[in-house]
């Protein structure tokens, strides 16, 4: 230990040493606290849960692919359509159980109005699953 004494006869440095009983007793402190609230943190209670067996219902719904051209031009499925036919099928599609699926294909250089007038038809006549489909640029560095 680091006591130093009363008497002259040494040098007069100082001490330079950790006192480590300290340190020591705050650790078997919480050592002890640890030992007494570790069982009560894992207190759980036991519950006898119904056993049930079931098969996934897997429904499939239809995907309506949309294609919106740099033009403006609106395709459904493959097909042509103008504004008010567009909202019609969509306000068709909205009322079907399972919902479909809606998957825009825009192209790079379409202006974002004419995105954005579509997802507003298809929110507002209730479609909900609505995704954008785009090519995966093979060139670009992976993430």
């Amino acid at each position: 230990m680091a006591f130093g004494g009363f008497h002259r006869s040494g040098s007069d440095a100082l001490m330079a040493e950790i006192n480590m009983i300290p340190l020591i007793d705050v650790m078997l402190v919480l050592l002890v606290i640890f030992i007494i609230t570790a069982p009560l943190l894992t207190h759980s209670v036991r519950i006898d849960l119904p056993k049930a067996t079931s098969k996934p219902n897997i429904t499939r719904a239809d995907n309506i692919q949309l294609g919106i051209k740099a033009g403006g031009e609106v395709y459904w499925n493959g097909e042509v359509v103008d504004a008010q036919e567009l909202v019609g099928r969509m306000a068709a599609a909205g009322k079907l159980d399972p919902q479909p699926e809606v998957h825009i294909r825009a192209d790079a250089t379409a202006e974002y109005g004419i995105v954005a007038k579509v997802m507003a038809a298809a929110a507002r006549s209730g479609l909900t699953k609505i995704g954008f489909v785009s090519d995966p640029d093979e060139s670009a560095p992976p993430r």
